[in-house]
């Protein structure tokens, strides 16, 4: 059985979320971050970077979230989580699912853990994460455009797509935005809050909001 070792509110959930569209049977496995269990030998064993998530199926260990995603995607073609191989939404969904990880989340990471990058407590950790912020702000604008140019409910248009985990998880940690700065939260843009409602309508993303513990307001 697939086992997808999680914690709540982390990239864990993207794949969470495409296991619940998937509807195949798998286990969670909850690692306890607050306990740094992430940072014990035997989930080490499994990712040495000591980040969330990881997928293990059958003799298969994962981690990287997208990786994973592909993963799920290929291993069960029937669900259509990506357009066709060889197709240019096949390209394209390559290029925003590599965005979405090594630009969007990159930058997220910055702005939450500034103290990883400049010495925690100084002048210089403030600086680095109001600069994030303002350029995670600057790539909102950018998934807000993509939706306003092509219309459709989901993130590649017409057809709902593991992008569309993806885009719901990150837009979701900008939620506190409004509270301390002029760059405001996913929600709060024209196009991309009516397109996170109708993520939170989906049955999938329900399940994974109840199994995650999580409370409204969820975006």
């Amino acid at each position: 059985m697939i086992r997808l070792h999680f914690y709540p509110s982390t990239a864990a959930m993207v794949p969470h979320i495409l296991l619940e569209e998937l509807g195949v049977p798998y286990e969670r496995v909850l690692v306890d971050r607050a306990n740094d269990v992430h940072k014990s030998p035997e989930y080490l064993a499994l990712n040495p970077n000591g980040l969330i998530p990881v997928l293990v199926d059958g003799d298969l260990v994962l981690y990287e979230t997208a990786a994973i995603c592909l993963h799920l995607a290929d291993a069960h073609p029937q669900a259509g989580l990506m357009p066709a191989l060889g197709s240019p939404e096949r390209a394209h969904a390559y290029k925003w699912l590599m965005w979405l990880t090594n630009t969007l989340q990159a930058t997220l990471i910055v702005y939450f853990y500034p103290h990883r990058w400049v010495e925690e407590g100084s002048a210089a950790q403030n600086e680095v994460r109001a600069m994030a912020k303002r350029r995670v702000g600057e790539l909102l604008d950018q998934l807000d455009a993509e939706l306003a140019r092509h219309g459709g409910p989901w993130f590649m248009g017409e057809a709902h797509s593991l992008l569309d985990a993806y885009v719901f998880t990150l837009c979701r940690w900008t939620r506190h935005f409004s509270d301390d700065s002029p760059v405001r939260p996913a929600r709060e843009r024209p196009h991309l809050g009516p397109y996170l409602q109708r993520m939170l309508e989906r049955p999938a993303l329900q399940r994974v909001m109840a199994n995650e513990g999580l409370s409204p307001a969820y975006v």
